[in-house]
This record gives structure tokens, C-alpha cells and sequence, in this order.
């Protein structure tokens, strides 16, 4: 049976994050913060990029500690950081259903928002709209396909009246996306090596055929509706490099939008690589320059905030709301 162990339900809740149930949990982002003490003149990429309000999100997985990679740049705590083993490959076998997973989500994800009604900057209209979140970011750790009911999910968050729902998925798990009856708003993958090589020294699998599986997860990404994205979470003189790779993917994918991002040194990716070892924005504007050449796809935007670049073949991103 696969258990998440108390010693990283723990960790986590030092690490500000709520539990919701026995496998899932939340957290809220600095830009939900700076969101509700700016009204909403401060606000990250998926608000400028695709409308999404950034007080009003609910960031979530319902699959933690389990996940099919070790990535370099993940902040997750493994066995291997905690000393504490269990099996986190495999898909959850003790399983909380949907309509309670978004529930103790919302009710978690309230007890850390009711926190900034202390704040002078922060006005009651936008206390009370993020206490009310509209979107659901299945992305926060851990792998959201080992979740087996993961296209339930999906539909709970639209019953309980989520405008729109994003789902993160390394793409190791094809048969899951496959199964999406229930689309998300959008869908991710993070593809973060242009070649098998640099993924293995990058996202270091932990399950047999990990390249194969993503090859066909990005087949997959065609039969979609919703908007679809490649994640390209990068460090330099790691996964910065053979552009034309990336292109290459981007084609077979043909995907919605390209993500180029700068991988982040916190958590217990700060083990892994150091703050100087970051990609800088330009960097990531280079690299997105050199990638547009060589896909066809064109820059449309970017926030240096969050060191990140959009690229589509549309001339404007999607707003979803």
C-alpha cells in the first residue's frame, strides 16, 4: 500500500503547506500575497499571461511525496533528503475521493488566507475574493497522474464552481492524460531536456522507459481541446542547451504555448544548485530568441518576475476568465 509517511507530512507543514486529507495538500505562493496587498497589481505569469487571478488561486497536489522523477530543480523532499523511505512511484492505493480532496483543499486553503485579513494593505473586497478561490493549480509536488482519480478531480473543482483548472504532469504517465475525459483549462507538461541524455542527468527517472513515456505523452497533446503548454524548466550548463532539440519537440507536440522558465534554488533544490547557478531573465529571453527561430513559434510575452517567456503561434495568449 502506498502511505505518505508523517515524517514528510511534517516537513511540509513547516514548510507552510496544509494538509488535505491523507495524500493531498496546499499552499499558497508569494503571489498570492503580493496579489492581496497590492489589489491585484502584483500578480504572476498565469495572470498576465492567461487571466487567471493570482488572489484567487488555490495551488494543490493530491499526490504527495509521490512522483516519478527526482529532478534537480524540484523542491519536493525525497527519501533521500528526509531519511524516511516509502514507495513514491507507484500510484496511490489509499485513496481519498475528489469531492473530499476539494473540500479540505477549500478549508485548508482558507485557514491560510484568513491570516492576511490582519494586514491594513489588504481591502475586504480582496479578502473575501481570495477566500473564494476560482482556480485550481494541480501542480504544487508530487506527480497529479499517480492520483488514479485525477480526471474525477478535475470535474469536483468544476462542481464546486472553479472557472478554471490547470494540471502539471511530467508526462511520464500517458495512459492517465490519455484517459482525461474531463479536460482541464490547461494542460502542462514539463519537458525540461531536449534529448534523453540531458533528462536522465536532469529529472533523474525513478521509472523504467520515463523518455519513451513522454515521447507519447506529447503525441497525446494533439487530441486536446483545451490550450496545452510545454514547461522548459532550465539551469544553465544542465538542461540549457541543443535548442534545435526543443524545437524539434515542440514540433512533434505541437503544443499551444512554450514556457521557457528559470528553475528556482529553493527548498531542497537549494541541495542540489545554488542561487548563483540560476539562469538570469536574459538568459531565458536568449534561449527563447534561439528557440523561436528554430520552432516558428513566436515570443508574445514574458514577465521578468518570474523569469519566464511565453511563446506561441497565436498572436495573444488565451484569457481563460
Amino acid at each position: 500500500m502506498s502511505i505518505v509517511p508523517e515524517e514528510l507530512k511534517q516537513q511540509y507543514i513547516k514548510q507552510k503547506y496544509r494538509i488535505a486529507g491523507d495524500h493531498s495538500a496546499v499552499k499558497t505562493c508569494m503571489w498570492v500575497g503580493k496579489a492581496l496587498r497590492t489589489q491585484g497589481k502584483e500578480h504572476c505569469y498565469k495572470q498576465r499571461f492567461y487571466g487567471v487571478p493570482s488572489h484567487r488561486c488555490l495551488q494543490m497536489t493530491p499526490s504527495l511525496g509521490h512522483c516519478t522523477q527526482s529532478c534537480i530543480f524540484c523542491w519536493r523532499a525525497t527519501p533521500e533528503v528526509l531519511g524516511v523511505g516509502w514507495n513514491q512511484t507507484e500510484a496511490l492505493t489509499i485513496m481519498n475521493d475528489p469531492e473530499s480532496i476539494v473540500e479540505n483543499c477549500i478549508q485548508q486553503h482558507r485557514s491560510l488566507i484568513y491570516g492576511f485579513g490582519g494586514n491594513q494593505k489588504v481591502t475586504e473586497q480582496y479578502l473575501n475574493e481570495a477566500l473564494t478561490p476560482v482556480h485550481a493549480a494541480i501542480s504544487l509536488e508530487g506527480e497529479p497522474t499517480l492520483y488514479p482519480q485525477l480526471n474525477n478531480l478535475v470535474q469536483a473543482f468544476y462542481d464546486h464552481h472553479f472557472k478554471t483548472v490547470f494540471i502539471v504532469s511530467n508526462g511520464t504517465s500517458p495512459r492517465m492524460l490519455q484517459n482525461l475525459d474531463v479536460e482541464p483549462s490547461q494542460l502542462y507538461i514539463s519537458l525540461c531536456a531536449p534529448n534523453e541524455e540531458v533528462y536522465k542527468k536532469t529529472c533523474q527517472p525513478l521509472v523504467s522507459r520515463a523518455w519513451e513515456k513522454i515521447m507519447k505523452s506529447l503525441e497525446i497533446l494533439n487530441s486536446f481541446n483545451c490550450p496545452t503548454v510545454l514547461r522548459h524548466t532550465l539551469i544553465p550548463k544542465l538542461n540549457m542547451v541543443d535548442v534545435e532539440g526543443y524545437a524539434k519537440l515542440a514540433l512533434k507536440a505541437n503544443s499551444t504555448y512554450l514556457e521557457p522558465k528559470a528553475a528556482m534554488s529553493v527548498g531542497a533544490a537549494r541541495k542540489r544548485f545554488g542561487y548563483r547557478d540560476m539562469a538570469r531573465h536574459s538568459e531565458i529571453k536568449s534561449f527563447a530568441s534561439e528557440l523561436s527561430k528554430l520552432s516558428g513559434y513566436d515570443i508574445i510575452d514574458e514577465q521578468w518576475q518570474s523569469c519566464i517567456v511565453l511563446l506561441s503561434k497565436l498572436k495573444k495568449p488565451k484569457m481563460l476568465y
